[in-house]
């Protein structure tokens, strides 16, 4: 895929980035570096064009060199973005010409850093600018030993004129008897002092101010439009980024067929509803599966259950408060939690629900129609109960916490043992509180089922009347 036009929208650069080739990619980058080459470029002939007026702020031999090497540097960029580009050959190694064309470019970027005079603002967007978009789009292996290397030659040009190496670069500043205690204010890089003719102290600001203005222009021109695009490049992409964390999230969380919850995602916000419930609020657990289900799909085919399950799916959503929590828990089988809800208030919900289910009518089409039906189970967690279940965990964990410090306390700290302790009763119920509850409530719609289905069964009715109302999750230990 040659790289002929630059498509900068957030859903263009997330398909370059993660679904383009790594040729493709290396191409693209080629491309981006060719667009500040030829940035580059233009200044050079801006600065020729009016050589008569900044010749004497710019070095116009050195310039010609210049010139020059970025045109070299645009040439050989504009064939590697191409559809000639070597990249592109089946026989060709890749990861050589990534590292070829980064070392080329970090080359280059160091080299127009220094002929321009050491600017700083040039240099920190060129090496942080560079080396994020490069890491983007190529092995950032390759990268970031480009970064490195960069870091420590731009370094090391900066610090060799005080070692008495002068590097030539492009500012001058032609002056002609300079007053005394002028070097107090300019630097060796700020001019080139030509002798016989006098200066004012009035000509030779001027000539300061407009030196600086030429190049204080110059840097920004180098380094604004270099550092906006970047920035607009990352913001997209992280655009795009959030966009595939929702889309995962979805797919992680949620029944692609029915669009609810699925059984993970409904388990946890199970386990954090009741985390959270008030002391003297109950909570109460709901679980029902379609009678006759696989008659419907061996009578009528799959694509009419996945009907029959979305539509019931979205009598769920219809019927219930959006805090209830409803998930898919397998098949044909449904979760529904109830926090803070009663026994009573419960059953007479389920049965609301059973009979939403009921007197909904499928619709195939305009060939035939038909209705189902749901058994319930259900279960509610008093607070009483869960009182008393909060208090034996906790006696639980202090006995095996008072056992393990007497074991470990010659090797542990004081204070680390008292942490983990601490953290012990953080947990206020026992980890497999929430799959209790849904077997529990699966008893109960197990019972449904033996009774003739189309029916809610109360576990804690069921409980109560073969133990004569006494029933616990846990035993006493």
């Amino acid at each position: 895929m040659a790289v002929y036009k630059f498509y900068l929208g957030h859903r263009e650069l997330s398909k370059a980035v993660f679904e383009w080739e790594a040729a493709d990619r290396t191409a693209l980058l080629a491309a981006f570096m060719l667009m500040e080459v030829f940035s580059h470029w233009l200044w050079c002939l801006f600065v020729w064009y009016r050589r008569d007026t900044y010749g004497a702020y710019v070095d116009i031999n050195l310039l010609y060199l210049v010139w020059i090497s970025v045109s070299i540097v645009g040439v050989f960029l504009l064939w590697m973005s191409s559809r000639f580009s070597p990249v592109r050959s089946a026989n060709s190694n890749l990861h050589i010409w990534q590292a070829l064309l980064i070392t080329i470019y970090s080359v280059y970027i160091t080299f127009i850093v220094a002929i321009l005079g050491h600017s700083s603002l040039v240099t920190g967007v060129s090496l942080v600018g560079g080396a994020m978009l490069g890491m983007m789009l190529i092995n950032r292996n390759y990268v970031w030993r480009a970064f490195i290397g960069q870091i420590i030659v731009t370094l090391a040009v900066s610090l060799l004129p005080y070692f008495g190496i002068t590097i030539p670069n492009l500012r001058q500043l032609t002056a002609i008897t300079l007053p005394s205690s002028i070097h107090s204010y300019m630097t060796y890089s700020d001019m080139t002092i030509v002798k016989n003719e006098a200066l004012t102290w009035e000509g030779l600001n001027h000539l300061r101010q407009s030196s600086s203005l030429l190049w204080r222009s110059t840097h920004i021109y180098m380094s604004l439009p270099k550092a906006i695009f970047i920035i607009y490049m990352f913001r997209i992409l992280l655009v795009s980024l959030d966009d595939s964390r929702q889309e995962t999230l979805q797919y992680a969380n949620q029944d692609e067929l029915t669009q609810l919850k699925n059984r993970r995602y409904g388990l946890k916000k199970m386990k954090y509803a009741l985390s959270t419930v008030q002391d003297n609020q109950d909570f109460s657990v709901m679980l029902f599966d379609l009678d006759w289900f696989k008659r419907i799909n061996d009578n009528y085919g799959h694509d009419v259950g996945d009907q029959v399950l979305i539509e019931i799916s979205q009598t769920l959503l219809q019927s219930l408060s959006d805090e209830t929590i409803i998930s898919r828990y397998g098949g044909e089988e449904f979760l529904v939690v109830l926090p803070n809800t009663s026994h009573d208030s419960a059953m007479v919900i389920a049965e609301q629900l059973r009979l939403s289910i009921a007197q909904h009518v499928i619709n195939v089409g305009d060939v035939f129609d038909f209705s189902v039906t749901a058994s319930f189970g259900l279960y509610t967690l008093t607070h009483q109960e869960r009182a008393r279940i909060v208090k034996n965990y906790k006696s639980i964990l202090a006995k095996k916490a008072q056992s393990q410090s007497s074991a470990s306390s010659l090797i542990k700290p004081i204070a680390t043992q008292r942490a983990e302790s601490q953290m012990a009763f953080i947990q206020k119920l026992p980890s497999d509180i929430c799959q209790r509850l849904i077997s529990t409530a699966d008893k109960a719609l197990y019972e449904a089922k033996h009774r003739g289905r189309n029916q809610v069964v109360s576990a804690n009715h069921m409980f109560a009347e073969k133990n004569g109302g006494i029933h616990s999750l846990y035993k006493n230990r």
